[in-house]
């Protein structure tokens, strides 16, 4: 989307629409790549390459680019094997231009890396992380930060639900401020969600638990017409209707909750779709697996793929929905054993094109991706535990700070 004249809610602006020539202006991106653990080379580039059009349009424009990023989990701690250095070559070779690498992300070498930036030159600051100060949001961090910056952008949807410094802290110091590229298409499209949409609203959730999903469950109640459950985190539902679900994961404490959700969803009319049969195994590396009923799970045998006549059901309630939110895979699915659930799932929203469909990030983004089919729906999130969050109308830190 160019959302140059288009209005995004709550008065945020677009990249588009900012004063960025000659200008530093510091993007957030999300650069939280997969790595070869022993070669250190990047084995999947697509958040990189998700943010060349907001790079590219600022080059294009002259700005001062320096992008933030942070990358794994170094806990405040200078970790070599966190840095940034494969992203910067990996994106100097996307843009065909240098990309330099300052040494820290902040301090007397970061500070020179910024203020000998030209008019469409790139830096990147070394991972924030390293500095304690980016997750506790720490106030002097923050300020440091915004001292790199004339123009603020937010192009990392995946880190906005958390209150760091350079995506919450900073924002309030630096004079301009707006969504790139991606931060935009993902408040359009997820925006359209919390709106007035076509129906039936269907959402699928998937995923290995209900732990995690119980609060987006819950506020769904109030939107959808129908949710379908698959993954690990149906057992739970299952057993809750008084299933013997054999060695499948369950998580008993959230039994009561589950409970509680199917009657509620029964007094608000919502169809709550479950597995009626399942691919059950001995283990996740078993080299049997088979479909039976819900009713007739072995005692020794764990659940582990939504079965054919789930596929069917689930299929049919997709095709006809008018509106498709899906987040969390069906069934073990880097396991090819007991990918078919899900990559069915995959395919249902690919088939409809009447529908907005809208893949939440996180496996399921991975399983539509690997399917093939990610030009096929309407959006494929970036983040998600963001767009989680999102669905749910929690009001996300890092676009808070976005607003005017």
């Amino acid at each position: 989307m160019s959302a140059g004249g288009g209005k995004l809610p709550g008065g945020i602006k677009h990249v588009e629409q900012l004063p960025v020539e000659g200008k530093r202006t510091f993007v957030r991106v999300d650069f939280n790549v997969p790595l070869d653990k022993q070669t250190r080379q990047i084995t999947d580039d697509t958040r990189i390459v998700a943010t060349l059009p907001t790079i590219k349009h600022l080059i294009e424009r002259g700005a001062r680019i320096v992008l933030g990023s942070h990358l794994g989990r170094p806990d405040g701690q200078v970790k070599p094997e966190y840095s940034l250095e494969p992203v910067a070559a990996r994106l100097a070779e996307l843009l065909g231009i240098d990309v330099v690498l300052a040494d820290e992300p902040v301090g007397d070498g970061a500070r020179k890396v910024v203020s000998d930036l030209r008019d469409g030159q790139v830096a990147l600051l070394e991972n924030l992380r390293y500095n304690p100060g980016e997750e506790a949001n720490d106030d002097g961090f923050a300020r440091t930060l915004a001292s790199y910056a004339d123009v603020y952008v937010n192009d990392a949807f995946g880190t906005a639900h958390r209150a760091h410094a350079s995506t919450a802290g900073m924002v309030k110091y630096v004079a301009d401020k707006g969504a790139g590229y991606v931060m935009a298409k993902e408040i359009d499209i997820l925006s359209r969600l919390l709106g007035e949409v076509d129906k039936p609203y269907v959402a699928v959730l998937g995923g290995a638990k209900v732990s995690d999903k119980i609060e987006v469950l819950d506020a769904l109640l109030e939107r959808v017409d129908a949710i379908a459950i698959g993954g690990a985190m149906a057992n739970t539902f299952l057993e809750a209707q008084g299933k013997s679900v054999g060695k499948s994961k369950v998580e008993k404490d959230k039994l009561p909750n589950a409970r509680n959700f199917l009657r509620r969803a029964s007094e608000k009319k919502v169809t709550i779709h479950l597995p009626v049969d399942v691919v059950v195994a001995s283990g996740l590396d078993a080299e049997a697996a088979t479909p039976v009923s819900v009713d007739a799970i072995p005692t020794d045998a764990m659940a582990l793929d939504i079965g054919p006549a789930t596929v069917e059901v689930y299929r049919k309630v997709l095709s006809a929905a008018r509106t498709v939110f899906w987040n969390g895979p069906m069934g073990v699915f880097e396991k090819p054993r007991f990918a078919a659930g899900t990559l069915a799932v995959a395919r249902a929203l690919a088939d409809n094109r009447l529908a907005l469909t809208v893949v939440g990030g996180g496996d399921s983004a991975a399983a539509i991706t690997q399917a093939g089919l990610a030009d096929k729906v309407t959006h494929v999130s970036t983040g998600g535990g963001a767009s989680l969050e999102f669905i749910q109308g929690i009001d996300l830190p890092g676009i808070a700070a976005l607003r005017p």
